[in-house]
């Protein structure tokens, strides 16, 4: 599945809207009503010589946290009678109006204490959309549920929904919680978002030492490693003191930035400038940072002179590598080892495992409060499909030329150029680019692994339409812009 998030502050498709508007944050006791003959909420019995007591009923504003007391037959005062005498005449008549005042009061929702709402439960239920528009209306979230729902945020990547939470924690006591900043920083990241990431970071009076490792990792995990290593050079300066933790980030943000002697720096100052002792957490680094840029035989060498002896993780990642860079007999040699040291590698391999049920290739387009879903048919119609078709063409005079190794099917040429054309992440960007305005960046969650030729049809486009297009497949984020990927062709 791909979805397709627009940021403005705002293949047959198929489009669900399950994002309700957002809700006034006031109390439902202010919310403006119909000038039809409604119950109002203040009720006065005039004096009269029948009823010489005025009763005055008291506001019914919503409680979502009301106490024990808050539900008796308390809710309305009485003036004193001022006429002893006509205590019995008017008692019967005293007990109709207070049972069909409570009657009403009870059905009628703007009226009265409403019951408490569990927003914990209702968020471990992963009814995170319920619990915000709670909140919208007026529900105190205590520090517990913020925490709850930011990590809810993070895990689905709902970025829309995870800016409204940072806009009631923008209104809450908490607003200044190191730690609930903190989880909002991790949050974005997750959600691919660095750029409110940074802004939250800034803004911070009060930082911690994983505040920075939180900004450094969310850099590296989209493809920014360039800028974790100026953010790592700031925290220096800043006079923190790098842990070993700060450096398996470093060098992650390294092996993304491909970063060679930059990363073989910080893992020898690592060791010479801050007395860190390197754990195998710090090798595999080092080794990613090698792999990822295809120097291979360099992480061979220095696997075999590691000061501690090579785990079968160790000759894992090396295969991994040599497996992406195309080096068959280095991939066999790596397996062999990694075998040798956890014979369960090998077992595994020659279990047969069930074949996989095929998924349907779905792109959803998140906008500010619904969310469209795309999926590719055989029937190619419809604006984004002409949108599409349209930006085809200009892509193939800048240079676009269809890899058709990424079609399966039995069909001829131009049937398989046609395939591709209506991906179906394709389909939820001409959708964007027709339904938003322009330069506004777009975001694609998708349920599948990219495939090549989309991956280099969508860095083609981002330099056409002048924006940022930013897909998030099952493996990771990518930040297409100006004609370039931000994982540097390396997913």
């Amino acid at each position: 599945m791909a979805t397709l998030i627009s940021l403005q502050r705002s293949g047959n498709s198929v489009i669900s809207s399950h994002w309700k508007p957002r809700i006034s944050s006031r109390p439902p006791a202010q919310l403006s009503l119909s000038p039809a003959p409604a119950r109002p909420l203040f009720t006065y019995a005039l004096p009269d010589d029948h009823n010489p007591r005025v009763h005055r009923r008291r506001s019914g504003g919503v409680s979502y946290r009301p106490s024990a007391s808050t539900r008796s037959n308390t809710q309305y005062k009485s003036r004193p009678d001022p006429s002893p005498n006509n205590k019995e005449s008017h008692s019967n008549e005293r007990e109709m109006n207070s049972n069909r005042l409570n009657n009403e009061n009870g059905s009628d929702p703007l009226r009265g204490d409403q019951p408490s709402i569990d927003l914990m439960g209702l968020c471990e239920e992963g009814k995170v959309e319920e619990v915000v528009e709670h909140m919208g209306r007026g529900v105190d979230a205590d520090y517990g549920v913020f925490c709850a729902l930011l990590d809810s945020c993070g895990n689905s990547k709902s970025l829309e929904v995870g800016k409204r939470v940072h806009e009631f924690l923008k209104q809450s006591p908490f607003r200044g919680e190191v730690e609930l900043n903190n989880k909002l920083i991790e949050m974005y990241g997750r959600c691919g978002s660095m750029r409110d990431a940074r802004r939250l970071f800034d803004r911070m009076r009060d930082r911690n030492v994983s505040s920075w490792h939180l900004m450094i990792n969310g850099y590296a995990v989209n493809g920014q490693g360039n800028n974790g290593l100026l953010l790592f050079e700031e925290m220096r300066k800043a006079g923190l003191q790098p842990n070993g933790e700060t450096f398996v980030l470093v060098l992650a943000a390294c092996a993304s930035a491909e970063a060679v002697g930059e990363g073989l720096i910080h893992f020898e100052s690592m060791k010479n400038e801050h007395g860190i002792v390197p754990g195998i957490e710090h090798y595999l680094g080092v080794i990613d940072v090698l792999g990822r840029s295809g120097h291979l035989n360099e992480a061979q060498e220095f696997i075999e002179k590691m000061q501690i002896e090579p785990t079968a993780e160790v000759w894992e990642a090396l295969r991994h590598y040599a497996s992406i860079h195309g080096d068959m007999e280095l991939e066999d040699h790596a397996k062999e080892l990694s075998v040798s040291l956890d014979p369960s590698k090998a077992i595994a391999d020659k279990i047969p495992t069930p074949p996989r049920k095929k998924q349907s290739a779905t792109n959803m387009l998140e906008e500010k409060n619904r969310l469209s879903e795309y999926r590719c048919t055989g029937t190619y119609k419809g604006e984004a499909y002409e949108k599409l078709k349209g930006l085809n063409g200009q892509m193939k005079e800048a240079g676009y030329v269809p890899d058709t190794r990424y079609v399966l099917h039995d069909i001829d040429q131009e049937a398989k150029e046609q395939a591709l054309m209506y991906h179906s992440e394709r389909l939820a960007i001409a959708y964007g680019l027709i339904s938003t305005p322009p330069r506004t960046t777009l975001r694609i969650m998708k349920n599948l692994r990219i495939c090549g030729d989309c991956h280099n049809a969508i860095k083609i486009m981002s330099k056409i339409v002048g924006r940022e297009l930013i897909v998030r497949d099952n493996k990771r984020f990518h930040h297409f812009k100006d004609g370039k990927c931000s994982c540097g062709d390396y997913w």
